[in-house]
Order: C-alpha cells, then structure tokens, then sequence
C-alpha cells in the first residue's frame, strides 16, 4: 500500500468531525450515518477508538464478494467497492474482521472508505491529529518515537 490511515487514540477528543468530513465529501451532506468510518466510545475508559477499513493486503472483503464488485484502486493501493457491480448481498459485511464495511441507512447501498481519493478527509479534517495519513515507513518511525518516549517515562531511558 502507498499510504495508511494511522489512528491516535490518545489524542482522539470523540468530536467526530471525522464522520462529518467523511459524509460531507462522500455524499454532500454532513450526516454521521453516512460515513465510511465510525468511532466507537468506550465510557469505561474514556477512549474513542475507529472503526474504518484497514484496507488489508489480503482482504476478506474483496476475497468473499461473489460479484467481485471490490477491487484494488491502482493510484492508492485502497480497496474500493464499484457500486455498478454491487448485488447488494452483504457477505463483504460478514466477512470483514473489523466491522468497517456498513450499509448506508439513506441509500440502502454497502458503503466503505476509498481513502477519498488518495487525500481522505477525516485524516484532513481532525483538529487534534488523531488521524494522519502516511507511508508505511513513516509510521515504522511514529512508532518507534512513541516506543522511546514509553520507555523514557518509565525511567528506561534517560532525557534524550
């Protein structure tokens, strides 16, 4: 894959101008119900996690599809859903591990995230950064600073 959605929890304020970017540029109106993605919120522990399409090497949704209505975009490497080819069946649903596949409550279509074209506007329009787009080694060096930093604060390493 070309590029990523990576998520921060942590910095994640469960504001959800991400599903509202996401409903605005996918379908013109600004309706939660018709995002590509969702958050999920954890009472318990204050914590908003996503629910959007990891966009899998080896996607169940596009290996189950008995239309082959889901397909590999070439320029961003997302799998997209051609809703031409779509016969409405639901095993893309079924089949997806992460529940990131729904079905749009005004269209009555499936919907998933086509990573907007290469320029994903929940990523665009997070005012915390919670949702970053990047290459695949820029996220190997996101996570290696935040393993540093773990480490530092558990006194592992020193100031730095």
């Amino acid at each position: 894959m070309k590029k990523m959605l990576l998520f921060h929890p942590e910095k994640c304020t469960g504001c959800n101008t991400c599903e509202l970017a996401c409903s605005l540029v996918q379908t013109g109106v600004c309706n939660p119900r018709s995002s590509r993605r969702r958050n999920v919120h954890f009472e318990e522990t204050v914590l908003d996690v996503p629910m959007q399409c990891q966009q899998c090497e080896d996607a169940a949704c596009m290996n189950t599809c008995p239309a082959q209505a889901i397909v590999i975009d070439e320029s961003t490497g997302a799998r997209i859903l051609n809703e031409k080819k779509c016969i409405g069946c639901r095993m893309c649903m079924i089949a997806c591990p992460f529940g990131a596949i729904s079905m749009d409550p005004l269209t009555k279509k499936v919907v998933k995230c086509d990573l907007c074209s290469g320029d994903p506007a929940c990523a665009q329009w997070c005012p915390t950064g919670a949702i970053e787009y990047v290459t695949p080694r820029s996220y190997d060096l996101i996570r290696q600073r935040a393993r540093l930093d773990a480490m530092e604060k558990k006194g592992i390493l020193g100031g730095r």
